[in-house]
């Protein structure tokens, strides 16, 4: 269907606009892979939090990077994040981690590992990702790639009931500080900063519901595919 003999869809896009659970729902409606990669830098950032590797130390980053190994394993509900074997699915979406993991993707060894792992996974199925770089950076030839983006107050309300229905203890002058310096670092970061590709189809989703914007992207993957059968 394509030069890389499988179909690759990127979403890219702010945080907390729902990338993930559109990817999700897309992946499950068209049968894809699912590859949440900002879920892949959650779990750097988790190691390093554990093993208390300092952004500044190269070599201790060097070598940090070399002993994990991050996994996608999908059970009858959900695909499960493993770390060394670890199911770190829930660990990786607290605010600890949230508060650290744009400063750890923004390293350029960091990226190096990742983007290497997630072209790998790429190369071998029909695959849904999303992140900030995979339609600019992972996979500038993907067949379909969707800029995501939505308003920023209701960025910062979704993510707060979220992470509220979790029993995180945080308030929402938090969480709103917490998105505006992850946008700030992710945009300005010099190793794949976030931004629109030109080919990128953008959604605004500030009041679009998940069945809508399910519908919106599944259109839009029709339109390629029709297209590709045709060429």
């Amino acid at each position: 269907m394509s030069r890389h003999h499988n179909f690759i869809i990127a979403i890219d896009g702010f945080s907390s606009c729902g990338k993930s659970t559109l990817a999700k729902a897309l992946a499950k409606k068209l049968k894809f892979a699912f590859i949440d990669s900002g879920a892949m830098y959650r779990a750097v950032t988790l190691y390093f939090i554990r093993h208390s590797i300092a952004l500044d130390d190269q070599e201790a980053i060097d070598n940090a990077l070399k002993e994990i190994h991050i996994d996608f394993i999908p059970n009858a509900t959900k695909t499960e994040i493993h770390l060394n074997d670890e199911d770190i699915s829930e660990e990786i979406r607290q605010m600890y981690i949230s508060d650290k993991v744009s400063e750890v993707s923004a390293i350029k060894a960091v990226r190096v590992a990742m983007v290497a792992q997630q072209q790998k996974l790429g190369s071998r199925r029909n695959i849904i990702m999303d992140g900030r770089d995979i339609g600019t950076t992972v996979f500038p030839d993907a067949d379909l790639k969707i800029f995501m983006t939505a308003d920023p107050k209701v960025r910062a309300a979704r993510r707060y009931l979220e992470l509220t229905e979790k029993g995180e203890d945080v308030t929402l002058e938090e969480v709103v500080e917490n998105l505006a310096s992850r946008d700030h670092i992710d945009s300005t970061r010099a190793e794949s900063p976030l931004r629109q590709a030109e080919d990128a189809i953008v959604l605004d989703n500030s009041n679009l519901t998940p069945e809508q914007q399910l519908h919106f992207v599944e259109e839009e993957y029709l339109k390629v595919k029709a297209l590709k059968i045709q060429a």
